[in-house]
């Protein structure tokens, strides 16, 4: 037979070869269309596509041997038992290599085979199956017989699909020596059993207004509702955990919300101190999840704030997801697919409770806002953290306050370093000083020795003295402190500003550490610990969790230079503004109040160090700091 006769296409190729073809690539996407021919094909695309776009009822219409209603119902309920975030359905089994068809006719009979992908939202990872029905010509017309294998070739007669999260115990935060930190307290686990509920809407819809909290936050009542339909019926779900006595009035009225059901524990949830540090737990609110992102579910604990927020992931670890068919009583349970989720690890400190103890005892009784921070200076590693009325702010790391005379030991140490002074270099403290326009005043003292000025707080010897240095020259010795430098801390720290001076009398300012000059009870305590050992180093609060190349290096400091310091903090240790703190020889260390202005409040401050630790303490107020030390170094009154 020759081609004669028979109609080409623009290129040559025969009519029909060409509409086989791309029928064939139309099949491949499921869009209507261009099947001369009878085939089970357009009753089986037509099917997935219903089903996919959740177009049931369209869907059940292509059915036979079930009544259409419970099939559109069945299908609707794949959805909800996998809290899917998606639902996509494709011809054949993608199996690679595979020469199954797609489609297998025998007479009025026929198998196909499609592809499953469903994304539980869980972990980023689908799941993907192969799934199969079977189709019978009936009147002429292609039907699918209906099945509920057609979900899933695993689904037995009156079974459901479900989600089974199992979330791992959450690991302990601890000490430098690996004990806990954490005290155990009661509390409650609310939660519901998701197959009593006679109106599930309503139930969570009300534990989400009960529960709202911090300025409006609350949990995603359309999640919950997704979770709550998606667990197994008959299994307790908790969806967030109350402390006692710290929710009593939120668990008195979650009481009264019918379906809610409260299980007593007994947990180590509540910091046993440095309670900013440490940080809290609390439910998965919308935004947080925002914050930890995936695997974590609505009404998860999590961590909420300080370490317990910083390493939720480390510490709470990941969930094991398994999909399972069960019958509406969760018996007769069956695995279909499982991720492993990923073990907790504990998060270890820096903090030595002795020193937590003292420096609480320290700002114990004190009617102003106080921070405290303990350092070790031969290593950087924070020993302890204390705030004490500061609503939860951490604000021994994140406080940002002008450090006024402590600031002294930088801007010494500058001018022995940069001015070619010493501790011994006569100089001047007058009554009252002008520089660059502004004014400063001090208890007049005459002719003296730096080290007898600076021990007696004379502000306008280092006021006028800052002329023997330019601004740059202050700014960069504050950095050889690590004032201004990124640390490298995986806790959140206001590390200290000290901008450059755009004249004397800002330098002025900023050699009293008033000004524009701000710092962090952190950043006084580090500088602290670099007068003592000679040299700057990083600090640190978590042991194995910063990766390396991310901390600075230590910064050395001129050896003279230290010499001459170490002496005028001995001198205002035994002499000066801090006497009341030298309760052992090797205490040394400045105390200073920063006047109110502005509108801010007064600051008493104190800085040093005795051994291998070193310390600083703020208090919003006027009060004797120096006592404070004494009582932090001493354990008593």
């Amino acid at each position: 037979m020759t081609n004669r006769g028979r109609r080409r296409g623009p290129h040559g190729t025969p009519r029909r070869a060409v509409a086989m073809t791309a029928c064939a690539a139309l099949v491949g996407t499921m869009t209507t269309g261009c099947w001369a021919e009878q085939s089970a094909m357009p009753a089986v695309r037509d099917f997935l596509i219903a089903w996919q776009v959740g177009n049931y009822k369209a869907a059940a219409r292509g059915t036979v041997g079930a009544d259409r209603v419970r099939v559109a119902d069945a299908l609707s309920r794949v959805r909800q038992q996998l809290d899917a975030a998606s639902l996509r359905l494709s011809l054949g089994t993608e199996v690679e290599g595979s020469d199954v068809d797609q489609i297998v006719k025998k007479g009025d009979e026929a198998d196909a085979r499609f592809t499953v992908k469903i994304d539980l939202g869980e972990n980023g990872q689908p799941w993907e199956y192969p799934g199969l029905m079977h189709l019978r010509r009936v009147g002429g017309t292609w039907k699918i017989v209906w099945n509920q294998t057609i979900i899933n070739t695993k689904l037995k007669p009156g079974q459901r699909l479900a989600v089974v999260t199992e979330v791992p115990k959450r690991a302990p935060i601890t000490d430098a020596q690996g004990r806990p930190v954490l005290s155990e307290v009661r509390a409650y686990n609310v939660g519901v059993y998701p197959g009593q509920l006679s109106d599930p809407e309503k139930t969570l819809e009300e534990l989400s207004k009960q529960t709202k909290m911090d300025g409006g936050r609350r949990l995603d009542s359309e999640r919950l509702l997704g979770r709550v339909r998606s667990a197994p019926p008959q299994t307790f779900l908790p969806l967030l955990t109350l402390q006692v006595p710290t929710h009593n009035a939120l668990l008195r009225r979650l009481s009264a919300i019918p379906g809610l059901r409260f299980d007593e524990i007994k947990a180590p949830i509540a910091p046993a101190y440095a309670p900013e540090l440490i940080g809290h737990l609390g439910p998965a609110t919308a935004d947080r999840l925002q914050q930890v992102g995936a695997p974590y579910q609505p009404g998860d604990t999590i961590g909420v704030s300080g370490i317990q927020l910083l390493q939720q992931r480390r510490l709470a670890g990941t969930p094991t997801v398994r999909v399972v068919a069960q019958d509406e009583s969760g018996a007769n349970s069956e695995e279909l697919r499982s991720w492993p989720g990923q073990p907790p690890q504990d998060v270890q400190t820096t903090l030595d409770p002795a020193y937590q103890r003292r420096t609480d005892f320290a700002l114990q009784g004190l009617q102003y806002p106080a921070s405290m921070v303990v350092v070790q200076p031969s290593t950087g590693q924070v020993l302890a953290v204390s705030n004490r009325g500061t609503n939860g702010e951490n604000r021994a790391f994140e406080g940002r306050y002008q450090p006024g005379m402590t600031f002294g030991i930088v801007s010494a140490e500058a001018l022995f370093s940069q001015g070619g002074m010493n501790q011994a270099t006569e100089t001047t403290c007058p009554a009252s000083v002008t520089v660059g326009g502004k004014t400063f005043t001090s208890q007049a003292r005459g002719e003296t020795s730096f080290a007898n000025a600076f021990a007696g707080s004379c502000k306008t010897t280092l006021a006028q003295l800052g002329g023997k240095l330019d601004g740059q020259a202050l700014v960069r010795q504050a950095a050889q402190f690590g004032i201004g430098k990124d640390w490298g801390l995986s806790i959140p720290a206001f590390t200290g500003s000290v901008p450059a001076p755009g004249d004397d009398g800002e330098k002025a300012a900023a050699m009293v550490g008033e000004g524009k000059v701000e710092v962090s009870p952190l950043t006084m305590a580090l500088v602290a610990a670099a007068a003592q050992s000679g040299t700057w180093r990083p600090p640190y609060v978590l042991k194995d969790v910063t990766a390396p190349g991310q901390t600075p290096p230590p910064l050395s400091l001129p050896p003279e230079s230290i010499a001459s310091l170490k002496k005028v903090l001995t001198r205002t240790a035994t002499q000066g503004n801090a006497h009341a703190a030298r309760v052992s020889g090797d205490v040394v260390g400045v105390a200073a109040l920063v006047e109110g202005g502005n509108g801010k409040k007064p600051v008493s401050w104190f800085v040093g160090s005795s051994g291998d630790r070193a310390f600083a303490i703020a208090v919003e107020g006027p009060v004797n700091t120096a006592k404070l030390a004494a009582r932090f170094l001493t354990g008593h009154a």
